[in-house]
Parts: C-alpha cells; structure tokens; sequence
C-alpha cells in the first residue's frame, strides 16, 4: 500500500507556522482542513452558521461562528478579527462554496492584505463560472459541452417575455447559469438540477422560477446519455505563475440523489485521463486562471466523446480524494504562495476507492460487471478511503454521529433513488 501516510497521525511536512482559515460548514470543509492537517500537522480555523459535529468535534479545528445570512460587511469583519488575533502566523483562506467562493473575488483587495487566496480573480472568475460564458470558451478552445439553450429572467415582468424554443429533443437539463442567484432563493421543491421530460415541465419551471424571484439567467441543456459511472471529476491547482502544478481526477461510482445535492459525488474511483487534463489545463492557462478549480466532465456513450460541464472556482466538495490518491493538495498550494517556490506538476496516479456511503449501498447502484470486480477488489485490498473516517478523531460522540450519516444514505437513496436506472434519475 502506496499510501500509509492515511493511517499515521505523523504530518508529511510538519509546520505550525501556517494557519488556514476555511468558510462554510459541510464536510467538505472538513476535507480541506484533514488535507492540511495531514500534510502540516497544523490546526484549522473553520468560519461557519452552523459547522457539522464532523468539524466542531474535530481535534484540528477551531470555530468562529457567523450567521447564516452573514453580509460581505459582517464576513469581512470576522476574518479581519482573526488576521489579528494571529498575526504571528501565514493565513491561508480557503472557501467551498460558491457564495463565498464569489466573496472573496469580490474582496480579493482587502483580503489578499492579510490571507494567501489560492482563487481567480473576479473577471475570471465571472467569465468561466457563467456555464454560459463557460461554454463559449470551451467553443474556442475546441472542446466539446452539451447543446445548451440560454434563458434570460431579467425581463421576466415584461409581458412580452417568452422563454425560447428548445430545438432539442425531450428529456432535457435545466439548471442556473451562475449558482450564487439560484443558491439564495428559497422555494419549494427547489432542485440544485432539474430533469424535464416534457415541454410542460419546462413551462411550469419557468413559472416557479418567475413567482420566487429569479431574474438571473437559466439554461436548458442536452441531457447526455449515460449514468453516474459515465462522469468524471477533475481537480487541479494553478500557481502564482500561471503553471498547473496539481493535476488528478475520478471516475464517478455514484452520486448523491437528494434534490438540493444531485450532481455530487458520493463515491468514485481516482484514474488517470490524460485527454481530459489536458484540455482542463488549456481551459485554465488560456483563460489566466489562477488558484484551485474543480471540472465536471461526462463521458458520453453513444461516441464516447467527452463532454465539458462546467469549472467550479474551488477546489470541490471531495477534495481529499486527491491527498488519499497521494497528491495532497495543499502541498503545491502552499509551497507558491506562502513559500514562493516553483513546483513540478504533481499528479494524483494512485488508485483507491474514495467513498461516503456502506459498500453494499454503493455496489447495489454498480450494473456494470467490470466495474463492479473492480470495486470489489479495491475494497477487499484495503484501499477504500471515507473522508469522515480519520484514524486520528477520537471523539466519540464526532465519530457515532459519522457512522449514522453513513447509514442514513440508505435512506436516502430509497427515498430519492430507489434503484440504477441507465440515465441516474
């Protein structure tokens, strides 16, 4: 086993000259925070309403409450509060959401004063997160994403408004251009994805969508065939210089189905695509990217083509698969912009199993007998990793409440996803 450094609380790099400072509350947050931990053995600052017992139970985090509805004023006070109290130590912001993700372009002025911000500026920033603008520069780069319909709320009021024809054919995906104005609207049956089968579905959408107040832009896309064993997930890091020095990336086993969470993954298997980094890595450097950036990437099975998604400006929900492959991500990061070092490309090449749901639950959603063999025999050699399971967390109480979310995403997926299906909805 490549990969032992998982199961020792010895860090890789041990410095306590570093402090990150990490937004939100879910466990990706604790994913960053167990990258730092492991490759610095340093402590971590988590900012959040309500931080899960995963982190507040943690023992390498500390917690600063913030509200739930926190104003750029408010959040900005609160950091500045903690640059001072630790003015002896190099502060690392970090964020996994993005609300605060778009925050901290927003504020990147005042921020980058006191914190490293390993994030792209707000122009690029703006430009590749709109899946709209994002498709364009996936156009001039020659690279391929589904045939997408662009819906503008802006002038929903007017009555002249109508949405546009869909001149593809039915089942489609509809879902928010940017995610910050959908992610604030509170609405019932709200959906961070929607699949419509018909041309009324779509009308009634609008409708919601209209009576709760958007007036961003939505769009209606392609849906391309294949279920969540075709998708693939692509994280990599951009220094200082404009150079990929973190590259990796997974094949989805299996996402979550919950209506406010479909579209991530709850299990996957690190594997290399060299065609698929390197047009992510072209899609960064042409575009003066700079920071963490998370693809979204479906394989589709008709040609076997690859289908750009989107780029998320963080380093993604399941960042920690990457430090579980043997490329902790936090190391490159960390050596350019704390350190000013010029780092060779590091790449996740280590095969494992990263998973956040029971093996039963998860091998029951794997109709492919290949893959599944193969899943099997990942697990059965002891390269299964649950980012939650940390060796090192002794708290019992933090430690039971994980084992029952495991559990409970049995009755999740009875729930919202009883059994596979060819299309994963």
């Amino acid at each position: 086993m490549t990969i032992d450094y998982l199961t020792r609380p010895r860090p890789l790099a041990p410095r306590q000259d570093i402090l990150p400072v990490i937004i939100g509350g879910d466990f990706g947050v604790y994913g960053i925070g167990r990258c730092f931990n492991e490759a610095f053995g340093c402590r971590c600052i988590c900012v959040g309403s309500q931080p899960t017992d995963s982190i507040t139970r943690s023992h390498f985090f500390d917690v600063r409450h913030v509200s739930a509805h926190a104003t750029d004023a408010q959040l900005l006070d609160t950091l500045m509060t903690i640059a001072g109290e630790h003015s002896d130590k190099k502060l690392i912001l970090m964020a996994n959401h993005d609300i605060f993700s778009a925050f901290v372009a927003r504020n990147m002025a005042a921020l980058s004063r006191h914190y490293a911000l390993p994030f792209p500026s707000l122009d690029v920033m703006n430009r590749l997160t709109d899946k709209a603008e994002f498709a364009r520069a996936c156009q001039r780069a020659g690279i391929d994403t589904p045939g997408t319909v662009v819906v503008d709320f802006s002038g929903v009021l007017d009555e002249a408004w109508a949405a546009p024809e869909i001149p593809f054919a039915f089942p489609v995906v509809a879902k928010a251009a940017n995610g910050e104005p959908y992610d604030v609207l509170e609405f019932e049956g709200k959906r961070k994805i929607w699949f419509i089968d018909t041309p009324d579905e779509l009308t009634q959408l609008w409708e919601t969508l209209k009576a709760a107040g958007f007036r961003d832009t939505f769009l209606v896309q392609e849906l391309i065939p294949g279920d969540n064993t075709a998708m693939r997930s692509i994280t990599a890091y951009v220094d200082s210089r404009g150079t990929v020095t973190l590259i990796g990336s997974a094949r989805v086993l299996l996402e979550d189905h919950a209506p406010t969470m479909i579209g991530n993954p709850v299990a996957m298997i690190t594997e290399d695509f060299p065609s698929l980094w390197e047009d992510a890595c072209t899609l960064l450097t042409e575009n003066g990217y700079r920071g963490f950036a998370n693809f979204d990437v479906k394989i589709d099975p008709r040609d076997g083509r690859a289908v750009f998604f989107e780029v998320n400006p963080r380093i993604g929900r399941n960042n920690w698969y990457m430090a579980a492959a043997g490329a902790n991500p936090m190391i490159p990061m960390v050596a350019d912009l704390i350190d000013g070092q010029e780092c060779e490309q590091t790449q996740a090449r280590d095969e494992i199993l990263y998973t956040m749901v029971p093996d039963s639950l998860l091998l029951h959603y794997i109709t492919d007998p290949e893959l599944r063999a193969r899943v099997t025999r990942i697990i059965r050699e002891g390269r299964r990793f649950d980012l939650l399971l940390n060796p090192t967390e002794k708290d019992l109480r933090r430690n039971l409440t994980v084992w029952l979310q495991k559990q409970n995403h049995r009755r999740k997926f009875a729930r919202y996803y009883p059994e596979p299906t060819d299309t994963s909805y």
